[in-house]
Order: C-alpha cells, then sequence, then structure tokens
C-alpha cells in the first residue's frame, strides 16, 4: 500500500477504537463528531482531493489506483457499520445500492463493527504525515492569495516553490509534492525564503512562492506538463493520459 493508503487505514484504526469506546460509555455525541471530522477533513478536503486525479485517469491496472480502490471500499464499509446505528435509513439505503443481495449479509442492521488489523497501527507514518498536512496548509494559503489575485484560476496552474528544512524535504522523499499540493509543479528547497513569500504566522520554517505554470494543460488530466503533445496521435494531451486512453480504447 502507498503511504497515503496506509494513513487512512490508520485513521480507520484509530476512530474504531473511539467509537467503541464511545458506545460503551453512551458518548454518542462524541462518536458523529469525530466521523464528521472524519469525512469532511480527512477525506473530502485530504485524501479523495489528492486521489480524484488517480481514480480518473489513470488506468484501471495501476497500482496507486488499485490500492486506493480498496481504500475507497474499506472506508464504506467501516462508515455504514459506524453510521448505521444513528442515520439508520441511510446506512441501509447506502449499503443495498452498493451491495444489494449479493452480501449475505443484505442489511447493514445484521452487521457487526468490522474489527481492524492492529497492523493498521502506525504512529510514526502518522506523526510523519500531520506534518506533511502542514507543509501542505501553507501551499494551500499561499494560492488561495494567487486565486483570489486572478493570477490563477484552479490550483493545477501553479507552480509553488517551498522554502523549508532539509528536515521538511526529507518527508516527500519518495513522494509526489505535487500531487499532495494538486499542482502541476512544484519545488522544495532549503534556501533561504524571499521577503514576499507567503506564511503562516504560526508555523514556523515553511514559506511558499508561487507562480503561474509554463507548460502546457493537458485536456484529459488538466495537469499542466511539459509532455503535452509529445504523441502526435494525441496532440492534446500528457503521455500519461494518451496511454490511459488507449488502454481504455483497446
Amino acid at each position: 500500500m502507498p503511504e497515503l493508503e496506509r494513513w487512512v487505514l490508520h485513521r480507520i484504526w484509530e476512530l474504531d477504537k473511539l467509537v467503541r469506546d464511545s458506545c460503551e460509555n453512551f458518548e454518542f455525541h462524541t462518536i458523529y463528531t469525530e466521523i464528521h471530522n472524519f469525512c469532511a477533513l480527512d477525506l473530502s478536503a485530504f485524501y479523495l482531493d489528492i486521489r480524484k486525479d488517480c481514480l480518473y485517469c489513470d488506468t484501471a491496472d495501476n497500482m496507486t489506483r488499485r490500492a486506493s480502490r480498496t481504500i475507497l471500499n474499506e472506508i464504506f464499509k467501516y462508515l455504514t457499520a459506524w453510521c448505521a446505528p444513528f442515520i439508520c435509513f441511510t446506512a441501509e439505503e447506502a449499503w443495498l445500492a452498493h451491495f444489494g443481495n449479493e452480501s449475505t449479509n443484505n442489511s447493514v442492521h445484521l452487521r457487526k463493527f468490522p474489527s481492524p488489523s492492529n497492523e493498521w497501527c502506525d504512529h510514526t507514518l502518522f506523526s510523519k504525515w500531520t506534518k506533511i498536512r502542514t507543509v501542505r496548509r501553507v501551499v494551500t494559503g499561499a494560492l488561495e492569495i494567487e486565486r483570489a489575485e486572478k493570477r490563477i484560476g484552479s490550483s493545477l496552474e501553479a507552480h509553488p516553490t517551498v522554502y523549508t528544512t532539509s528536515e521538511n524535504i526529507d518527508l516527500f522523499d519518495k513522494l509526489s509534492p505535487a500531487e499532495i499540493f494538486i499542482t502541476s509543479n512544484a519545488t522544495l528547497t532549503s534556501n533561504k525564503a524571499p521577503s514576499n513569500a507567503f506564511v503562516i504566522e504560526d508555523i514556523k520554517n515553511i514559506a511558499v512562492l508561487s507562480k503561474r505554470s509554463t507548460d502546457t494543460k493537458c485536456s484529459r488530466c488538466y495537469q499542466f506538463r511539459s509532455d503535452v503533445g509529445k504523441l502526435t496521435d494525441h496532440p492534446s494531451v500528457c503521455i500519461r493520459c494518451a496511454k490511459a486512453s488507449s488502454a481504455y480504447n483497446g
């Protein structure tokens, strides 16, 4: 599993413990609040925001895409079980829409809470991605300024340069900063930040200066890439999208 998917598994493991403890203590408001935050902040605003490009644009046999689909299935199983006691009809409708009579347990209310493996617990990985999300928060703030000033529309039009410590740069080893920031390009450097770089007051040693990408926009994935039009049979798309399109079209 890629790191981002393993991070989601850790969050499911954490939430499972909270849900069970809260049920034992009849603290149902805590469950609702934490599940809502998980859906809104961890999934919608972070995980799904990053992975939608892979899910939409990569080929069906792409390993990251397959891992993401596996995680989405796990998320669905846990969310429907956790929510079933509280939003009974919605949880049942979601369960039947997905599985229907294919499942031997053809009602969400015939299920028990699924039990995550203890192997999903990875506090070191969680700590690492907490720091990555902090860097991403500053980048997002810088992009919002660019968007407000009408210098970019979509974040994919931007090429941010992140001025930070070598320790923070090491966090992105074997990861794609542009993918995490939802930009087409990204540069990380330990050089001193210019005076006009964007900073957030309560976050130290991270500054961002963003410019508009000079590459060409791919008409399929909407990323700005230097390889758009390199294949004559597909003049308006990047090489990744050209290969994906050919795979889907046989």
